[in-house]
């Protein structure tokens, strides 16, 4: 198997949070696709983080592209400059207001690799205790949501976690501890 040429490229649109871009490309067979279209999107973190007292830190926000309030892991951006597991320990602050012992990373996952080159970190944080309020961005929203391992495993097995790389997160993590 043979990765593909890059003929031309150019961008349709780039914005801070909409990257659009089309390729040209060759196949290994000879097949040209004139337009393939693909969107650019910084590397992501997504954190599983355990307090003190064994207890899994979730968040509650509204989600526009599925016009739902959504139950998720903390999760975000890694600014340029910033290593995964720096950007995982600066969200969880940002997010919810706990600061972690220790950090391990679980996992990295494309979102959908045919149309997105962007990967995801998954991290385990553990030992956390809260050291101070959220520190949100302008269009964030969030309510922290504290759950003992059982009822996270309920959310999980009970398809309420709906964002995709979250659920996948949490299986890897609990699968990893044993807890699944």
């Amino acid at each position: 198997m043979e990765k593909w040429k890059l003929l031309d490229s150019k961008y349709i649109i780039k914005r801070p949070w909409a990257t659009l871009r089309m390729d040209k490309l060759q196949m290994p067979n000879g097949n040209i696709k004139d337009e393939y279209y693909v969107l650019e999107y910084p590397t992501w973190v997504n954190m599983v983080g355990f307090t003190t007292d064994q207890k899994v830190l979730f968040v509650k926000q509204y989600r526009h592209g599925a016009g739902e309030i959504l139950v998720e892991l903390p999760a975000g951006v890694v600014e340029p400059g910033e290593e995964p597991a720096q950007g995982a320990r600066r969200e969880m602050l940002e997010e919810t207001g706990y600061a972690f012992q220790s950090i391990e990373k679980i996992c990295a996952l494309y979102a959908n690799p045919a149309t997105s080159g962007n990967i995801t970190h998954t991290y385990l944080l553990k030992g956390g205790s809260k050291v101070q309020e959220q520190d949100l961005d302008d269009s964030e929203d969030i309510e922290v949501i504290v759950m003992s391992i059982e009822q996270a495993r309920e959310y999980l097995l009970a398809n309420k976690i709906g964002q995709a790389l979250h659920s996948a997160a949490l299986f890897y993590t609990f699968q990893k501890l044993g807890l699944l």
